[in-house]
């Protein structure tokens, strides 16, 4: 009648259930431990009641029907809400209000919904444009810009229904894009250009962004702009005969409009560009050619030349514009030979005299070009193989059209008169006056009769010393396709592949190969065209601008040294040979270039010193100028072996007022010419000395030397003996060698001499009669007899000499001379013992002496081992 257990029946069950109270049969279901939801949220099984009434072995008890328990596991909010990502990313493009950028999503371990769920997310980083919705999704609350902000970091956090919330924030990035423009990227607006640096690349990390466009072909064009420097490019500004010398065109061109000087004196009106020998023509002025300078007859070939800057012409009519005229000098205006622009056209009229031929022949010869009026520099030449004429513009070939044929002129006696920049009218008018205006800019002008000029000389007369290059075209790849105008100014590129445009382009540079490059600003302007795949409208690539920043060179000093102070026997400038004016002369070109390296401090670069280097290169003109009176043509000149020219690009022209050697040449080529020039003069007793002096210019005076001053004095004498024996013991300069030597070294000078020279200074009176003279040869035989050991020991203490009146010759086979000593003790030994009595008045200049000294040159002479058989043997040397 009582209940004794209940029994559970399942696999394991952690429950139990235990009688309370065996009578009334009631009991109790109790866990056996811990119950955790997230492992089993319910569990069922079968329960069963027994009886008391088992025997020993438990076989007889009743057991009651099966019962089924359910029991539901109730949750605890034990779990907080974890994310399933560490860092969330996304990228938005400028602009742009995005519903969703993107989702974040969090999750919660606890078992049931209420705590398990995500009920809301929230951003934690305050002030940012973005919000987030209950399901994670964040999007932006206004329009976000690439140029404000490239990036944003935001800290998201989650709450599950029981609002607990995640234990770690979650980072969100985002980032933002600048809307895609098409164009080209990575690029500098400024590139720096410093001298000698060769090719330098423009662009080396260039690439284009086509956003993803169709593109099936590329066009570029680089273009560097150089129109406003010199004559449009870096071009050397030697003087046109200069260049055409160095680039080999035949000799015979006439320089209609040369730099003003004394003998160029026609051009002196004009209006001139500061820098680069160009000529503004502003439709008020013309020049006069002098008659002589450019022979009546030009013949049958002949070459015109010339760079010239033209724009439209003014006026609603436009008037012809002369550029060169030959015309009548007086009583009629026939133009025998002009060439002009009119309406863009170029125009060269050549009319034949009668004489030549009777027949109809070609008279005008035309061009219709656009680069006429461009308001550009271009290089004009006219090749004239008459009756056919060429013209060369750029170096690209134009033939004439509109050939107009007229007679032959009529034979006159009327002078004529060449014009550059207007035509003259010398008759019909009452007053004879300038026509025909040109307008523009000229430079270079030149006509050369009987020869033209190749196409390889006049390539070489246009080259430009700037332009673009490619580095190493082999790489450029095949499918690109390139092209550069003549002066490589410009340059066209084009390709199928984005990938092989973008390492062309990065292989474009810039070049400069002057020496010293005009400083300034070149401008760049880069333009592309770009194809695609079957649609008519296309990508638009924006051109690029940019510049070239040209640095200025370190600029040299030119420096001219040498002998500055000689003196010869009059005889000797009475030679046919007369006396070498520079037997030593040195040209030197020295730059200063600051040298930093990139490591150094501060302090340490401030302290650093600048290094001096010798450089080579090139220079224009030497002129040796006469200082006072001009040279009398009737009694001296200055003269130099036309041979000592050949081989060198130099030219030289004589005058009254000096010499003057021209050319593109080296130093090392000015310094030979130089050192053969000699002084002449027949007349020498109207002259006691000379002045000169030596300036040389690199780059048509843009960069001179010192002014080198060269005294000559010519030493005379009454007794032609006297000076024949001084001629004959005279050391001749050829046999000194000149030595370049520290200073400091000059003060030695004194004490080299030797005792075994006899050293006797006279100082020229003006009260000396001839009959001292008379008596000086006869006390120098005497002297001659003596013998020079008795009294050399004493006179070495007793004598200074001054140099003042005359300078001194020293033995040359001591070790240590001076140049102009060298020359005239000989002289001056010859009235040795007649003037030792004037000693004592000369001591007060020998301090004066001693400054000149350290001034001078020391010559060394090798020759000690016959300095002790000359000493018994010779007084003089």
């Amino acid at each position: 009648g009582e209940i004794c257990a209940f029994k559970i029946h399942g696999q394991e069950m952690p429950f139990e259930a235990i009688v309370l109270n065996k009578t009334s049969g009631e009991g109790r279901l109790r866990a056996k431990g811990p119950i955790d939801c997230e492992l089993q949220k319910e569990y069922t099984f079968i329960i069963q009641a027994y009886d008391c009434g088992s025997g020993p072995g438990g076989t007889n008890w009743k057991k009651s029907h099966k019962a089924v328990v359910h029991i539901q596991v109730k949750d605890v909010n034990e779990f907080s809400p974890a994310f399933k990502e560490s860092v969330y990313k996304a990228s938005v493009t400028e602009g742009k209000i995005y519903d969703s950028i993107l989702q974040v999503e969090a999750t919660d371990e606890d078992c049931s919904p209420q705590y398990s769920q995500i009920c809301n997310y929230e951003i934690v980083t305050t002030d940012v444009p973005f919000a987030i919705d209950r399901n994670g999704n964040i999007r932006n609350t206004e329009k976000l810009s690439y140029d404000k902000q490239h990036q944003y970091e935001i800290m998201v956090t989650a709450f599950d229904c029981g609002q607990k919330h995640a234990t770690e924030d979650v980072l969100v990035r985002v980032s933002v894009k600048p809307v895609c423009k098409p164009g080209w990227q990575d690029w500098n607006k400024r590139i720096e250009y410093r001298p000698g640096s060769g090719s330098i690349p423009l662009f080396p990390s260039i690439h284009l962004e086509t956003c993803d466009g169709p593109v099936s072909s590329i066009h570029t064009t680089i273009e560097l702009q150089t129109n406003y420097i010199g004559k449009g490019c870096d071009r050397e500004t030697y003087s046109e005969k200069s260049l055409q010398k160095l680039c080999g065109a035949s000799s015979g061109a006439i320089d209609l409009l040369p730099s003003p000087s004394t003998t160029t004196n026609w051009t002196a009106g004009l209006l001139m560009d500061s820098n680069d020998m160009i000529f503004k023509f502003d439709g008020k002025q013309g020049a006069k050619i002098p008659d002589g300078i450019v022979p009546k007859n030009l013949t049958d070939q002949f070459t015109i030349t010339l760079w010239m800057k033209h724009g439209p012409s003014p006026g609603l009519r436009a008037e012809k514009e002369t550029i060169l005229c030959n015309s009548d000098k007086t009583e009629m205006n026939r133009h025998h030979y002009a060439l002009y622009v009119h309406n863009c056209r170029l125009v060269l009229l050549l009319r034949k005299d009668f004489d030549q031929a009777d027949t109809f022949r070609p008279a005008e010869f035309h061009w219709k070009l656009d680069q006429i009026c461009d308001k550009e520099w271009h290089y004009y030449v006219v090749n004239v193989e008459f009756p056919v004429v060429t013209l060369y513009m750029d170096g690209t070939t134009y033939e004439p059209y509109l050939v107009t044929n007229d007679w032959p002129i009529h034979p006159s006696h009327i002078a004529m008169q060449l014009t550059v920049g207007a035509c003259w009218q010398g008759g019909e008018v009452t007053k004879p006056r300038f026509a025909q205006y040109f307008h523009g800019s000229l430079a270079s002008l030149t006509i050369r009769p009987g020869k033209i000029e190749s196409q390889k000389v006049i390539s070489c007369l246009q080259a430009c010393k700037e332009g673009l290059d490619i580095n190493s075209l082999e790489s450029l790849g095949q499918g690109i396709k390139y092209h550069f105008n003549p002066s490589q100014s410009v340059l066209v590129m084009e390709g199928d592949d984005i990938e092989n445009i973008n390492q062309a382009l990065q292989k474009v540079s810039y070049i400069n190969s002057r020496q010293f490059p005009t400083a300034g600003v070149r401008r760049l302007k880069v333009s592309s065209k770009v194809q695609c795949f079957g649609e008519d409208v296309c990508i638009s690539i924006p051109d690029i601008d940019a510049y070239v920043m040209v640095f200025q060179a370190n600029e040299p000093r030119i420096t001219i040294t040498g002998m500055d102070h000689f003196a010869r026997p009059a005889a000797q400038f009475e030679s046919e040979r007369g006396v070498i004016l520079l037997p030593d002369i040195r040209i030197v070109s020295r730059v200063t270039k600051m040298e930093h390296s990139a490591d150094l401090r501060e302090h340490d670069r401030a302290n650093k010193q600048p290094v001096v280097k010798e450089m080579l290169h090139n220079l224009d003109f030497c002129d040796v100028l006469v200082i006072g009176a001009e040279l009398d043509p009737e009694q001296e000149c200055l003269e130099l072996d036309h041979r000592e020219l050949q081989g060198k690009h130099l030219d030289a022209t004589n005058s009254t007022a000096g010499y003057s050697i021209y050319g593109v040449d080296s130093t090392f080529s000015y310094e030979q010419v130089l050192r053969q020039l000699r002084y002449r003069n027949w007349g020498t007793s109207a002259t006691s000395d000379r002045k000169f002096k030596v300036k040389c210019s690199e780059l048509n005076g843009r960069y001179t030397s010192n002014e080198f001053n060269l005294e000559v004095n010519i030493l005379h004498s009454s007794n032609s003996n006297f000076m024949d024996h001084v001629n004959h013991m005279i050391v001749q300069p050829q046999f000194l060698q000149s030595v370049q030597h520290p200073e400091g070294s000059v003060s030695a000078v004194h004490s080299s001499v030797v005792p075994s020279v006899a050293t006797v200074v006279i100082i020229i009176c003006v009260s000396v009669l001839v009959l001292v003279v008379t008596l000086a040869v006869f006390r120098l035989r005497a002297a001659r007899q003596h013998g020079s050991t008795g009294h050399e020991g004493t006179k070495e203490n007793e004598m200074d000499w001054d140099d003042s009146a005359l300078t001194i010759t020293v033995n040359p086979m001591e070790k240590y001379e001076k140049p102009h000593q060298a020359e005239e003790e000989s002289e001056e030994e010859d009235i040795d013992d007649e003037e030792e009595d004037t000693t004592s008045a000369e001591s007060d200049d020998s301090e004066e002496e001693e400054e000149e000294e350290e001034e001078e040159e020391v010559i060394v002479q090798k020759g000690d081992k016959q300095n002790t058989t000359r000493q018994e043997q010779l007084e003089w040397d």
